[in-house]
């Protein structure tokens, strides 16, 4: 027999929910929904919890969304910052352990949904587009560049253009997320993400490294 506790609505049981089980459940659906068509109500009904109680925390969808991005890419850029700075390995094995462990943390996770979200929806939330591209886009685009300009000074990369290059390796790997996010659920075809990452890397390192001897 179901005891009489289980009955009350999930939020009267859950209002003391943290800010993290409001971020949780507002990912998911921002990632199957998109921004626009996510509400407030919703995410506070997923995360078991009284709209009422989710203003307690966040004062409207922005901020609430701004929350999720930070609490969840910021934080992995942010780490990627300390792995790189703190880095003693070859700027080859570098730059190839960096876009994997994006790829694994960000791009093969629910994450990428965010990616595509704003990709859809940036026009319509300029502000937003705006914090994406400065605390996401800016921010990840300078660690590849930084890894690159390292390897040139030790002369372990041939000389390009940092700025340009960056561009060139994000785009495959934006292109993987979208693929995966929108068209691989219609596509009959399995593809191999790792095995995609993984050539994708090894093309452009062979295109990087400097030639032995090269000045």
């Amino acid at each position: 027999m179901q005891a009489p506790h289980d009955t009350k609505p999930r939020w009267e049981r859950r209002k003391d929910a943290r800010p993290q089980e409001l971020i949780a459940a507002a990912l998911d659906l921002f990632v199957e929904r998109g921004f626009a068509s996510t509400r407030l109500e919703d995410v506070a009904k997923r995360a078991g919890v009284s709209k009422g109680t989710l203003y307690l925390y966040f004062e409207n969808k922005e901020e609430l969304f701004k929350a999720v991005v930070r609490e969840n890419i910021v934080h992995v850029i942010g780490q990627a910052e300390d792995s790189v700075a703190a880095s003693t390995d070859s700027s080859v094995d570098l730059l190839r352990a960096m876009l994997m462990e994006w790829w694994r943390h960000v791009g093969a996770t629910k994450l990428a949904g965010i990616t595509k979200l704003m990709m859809a929806e940036s026009g319509n939330f300029p502000e937003l587009t705006q914090f994406y591209n400065e605390e996401v886009v800016t921010r990840g685009n300078a660690i590849i560049t930084s890894v690159l300009k390292r390897g040139m000074a030790r002369g372990e990369f041939r000389s390009v253009d940092a700025e340009l290059m960056t561009a060139i390796l994000s785009a495959p790997v934006i292109m993987l997320m979208m693929w995966n996010n929108s068209y691989l659920p219609c596509d009959k075809k399995d593809l191999d993400s790792d095995a995609y990452m993984s050539a994708f890397i090894e093309l452009s390192l062979r295109g990087l490294v400097a030639a032995p001897g090269a000045p």
